[in-house]
């Protein structure tokens, strides 16, 4: 009997923010080995958030913090779920290069509409006022959907603003490259996987590329969101962060959000550098736990080491 061949092993998959050509499909092709996975567009980071909780991915790329424009704060949310289960396992840093993209070639007069994703304008803003102020700004659920659109309706007059990935994608003409307000404009991403269950196996380490997952005695980061009953008291913020700059732990990155309930209710987020293993950094964990209605960790993991190069086009 003829032995039959074996099939090759399935790729895991990872969700990320569709459709094909975004810049969360650019990180996750830059950040990941290549051929390791199986990339899954799905149409909204929540999407992308729930696919991971729900078993239909084993990893979930998400944009996180963009240099410009700040925190994405539809991720932010969604991390300080309650039952959420899902934690940061990795992290990928994209230089974002914006175009201007329509389905043929235009001049800008003739532009009457961009469409593009509601946190792209805030990143174009020297192009857009000063060379399209004639044009209004429509939303998309991401860049290369409204590149795709675009495209597809054919429209003279429209235009997008997307990455040349998905103007190839879709068939589009690139207007002009490069209208972001500076080069080094980044977007950092975050690899999440599901929690470690009852049966203790940790989370699932992402397949990166060796050039941007850092080495073993590199730079580590501990993400965290916080909030307290004694929130109201002064200096009861001061006192937190005290925890940690007494025992020279680096924070990175502090930031507040509303946490959906009253007026002047608020959580904070906060990277340090460290392992949660750390013993200087449990004691600083420990130490705002005493102080805070609930302390949550994120996740820890190794630094990006580099900024992705673009993916093989």
């Amino acid at each position: 009997m003829s032995r039959q061949p074996e099939r090759a092993a399935a790729r895991p998959r990872v969700g990320y923010l569709g459709p094909a050509g975004t810049f969360s499909e650019e990180a996750l092709l830059a950040s990941a080995a290549p051929g390791a996975v199986e990339p899954v567009a799905l149409a909204s980071i929540y999407d992308a958030v729930m696919a991971l909780r729900h078993g239909d991915v084993s990893w979930a790329l998400v944009p996180i913090e963009n240099s410009l424009e700040g925190s994405i704060s539809v991720t932010l949310d969604l991390l300080a779920t309650d039952d959420l289960d899902v934690e940061i396992v990795g992290e990928a840093v994209l230089r974002v290069r914006h175009s201007l993209i329509a389905a043929e070639p235009l001049a800008l007069e003739e532009i009457e509409t961009v469409t593009t994703h509601p946190h792209v304008p805030g990143q174009c803003t020297r192009f857009l006022r000063g060379e399209l102020a004639h044009a209004r700004i429509l939303p998309a659920s991401s860049t290369a959907e409204a590149v795709r659109a675009v495209v597809s309706a054919g429209t003279r007059g429209q235009a997008a603003l997307g990455t040349p990935l998905a103007a190839r994608i879709y068939g589009g003409t690139v207007i002009r490259e490069g209208v972001e307000d500076r080069d080094d404009n980044e977007t950092r991403f975050v690899w999440l996987a599901a929690t470690a269950g009852a049966e203790g196996r940790p989370a699932p380490t992402p397949p990166l590329r060796e050039e941007g997952r850092g080495e073993p005695g590199e730079e580590w980061k501990t993400s965290l969101v916080f909030w307290g009953a004694g929130a109201e008291r002064p200096g009861w913020l001061v006192h937190c962060l005290d925890e940690f700059a007494r025992r020279d732990i680096n924070l990175t990155k502090i930031e507040s959000r509303p946490r959906r309930e009253r007026l002047g209710s608020y959580m904070f987020f906060t990277d340090l550098t460290g392992r949660v293993e750390d013993p200087l950094v449990l004691d600083a964990i420990a130490g705002v736990r005493k102080m805070c209605e609930t302390v949550r960790v994120l996740g820890s993991y190794r630094a990006a080491a580099g900024r992705p190069a673009p993916p093989a086009s």
